[in-house]
């Protein structure tokens, strides 16, 4: 048995070894905090699991272990060729969006001098409005009697209004990418905003043109921020069912209609779970790939 000595002695050797660890210190102050996300991430998660693999029949859950959710998934055709929409549109307004929001993020960070913050604050101005509004703002400037449409059909310049508009995915893609484009310019500008100049002005000083400095030095380092933002617009756009059911029609249907729709009118929660399982899967995955990919990059420009 060990004696109280020997045990005083361990206690006060964990005790040094924590007041040095900063690690450890910074684990328990935010343990709280962890502990409310845990619970709130994965006890969800559990039931959408676990839900996954029972059945429904009409309001009975049949609480038997099953794969048929899954395998319903490969088999009906329909459910990951939206997937692989949903997957292709999300990515199109990343690319989209990260385009459009780094030259702003990159005027404000290098370009102005005084008064960044009023700067910023404009950018955050859309995330003041209610996001079905600004959805439906977009429905109104694409529609068939909209401003776009009225303001051509008042040049001249159309006889009758563009039916392409609305109601497809680029629709989708240019309400998603305005919804999200301040959450894009954040962390681009901060990423920005942290490089020493003085790297630039050595690149510059070394005869390289200001093109090459920007593709050997800022964009390399500016790297975090872009990553941030492409995966900030990337995976919530992927389950966004807001703005394809408002403005992409039966064209721009992503996977996200076709969960709601099964714990909504078709009443089908397992399949729904299930659905949801595999698109998480499928954008962790993917999310992946574009980390390899941005590594693969920054090591050919280094």
């Amino acid at each position: 048995m060990p004696s109280a000595a020997s045990e005083q002695s361990l206690v006060s050797r964990f005790q040094l070894r924590f007041r040095r660890s900063e690690a450890m210190r910074g684990y328990t102050l935010l343990s709280p905090t962890l502990t409310i996300v845990l619970l709130g991430l994965l006890f969800p998660l559990m039931i959408l699991v676990t839900l996954s693999f029972w059945k429904q029949e009409y309001v009975d859950l049949i609480q038997t272990f099953t794969l048929t959710n899954y395998a319903d998934f490969f088999r009906k055709k329909i459910y990951y060729l939206i997937l692989y929409r949903s997957i292709r549109i999300s990515l199109l307004v990343m690319l989209v969006t990260v385009l459009l929001a780094y030259p702003l993020a990159y005027f404000i960070a290098f370009h102005v001098k005084r008064n960044k913050m009023i700067w910023i604050i404009l950018v955050t101005i859309p995330f003041w409005t209610s996001y079905l509004l600004r959805v439906f703002s977009w429905k109104v400037i694409l529609g068939y009697n909209g401003v776009i449409n009225s303001g051509l059909m008042s040049l001249g310049i159309i006889a009758e209004p563009l039916e392409f508009l609305l109601y497809n995915p680029i629709a989708v893609v240019i309400t998603l990418a305005h919804a999200w484009a301040a959450v894009a310019i954040l962390p681009i500008y901060v990423s920005l905003e942290k490089i020493d100049r003085s790297l630039i002005e050595a690149s510059r000083d070394l005869g390289e043109s200001a093109f090459m400095t920007f593709i050997r030095v800022t964009l390399p380092l500016s790297l975090p921020g872009v990553i941030a933002a492409s995966l900030l617009v990337f995976i919530p756009t992927v389950g966004d069912y807001v703005t394809p059911s408002l403005v992409g029609g039966t064209r721009g249907i992503m996977i996200g209609n076709i969960i709601q729709s099964m714990f909504g009118k078709a009443l089908n929660w397992p399949l729904g779970a299930a659905l949801s399982i595999i698109s998480m899967i499928t954008v962790t995955l993917v999310v992946c790939l574009l980390l390899g990919a941005t590594q693969l990059f920054r090591k050919k420009v280094a």
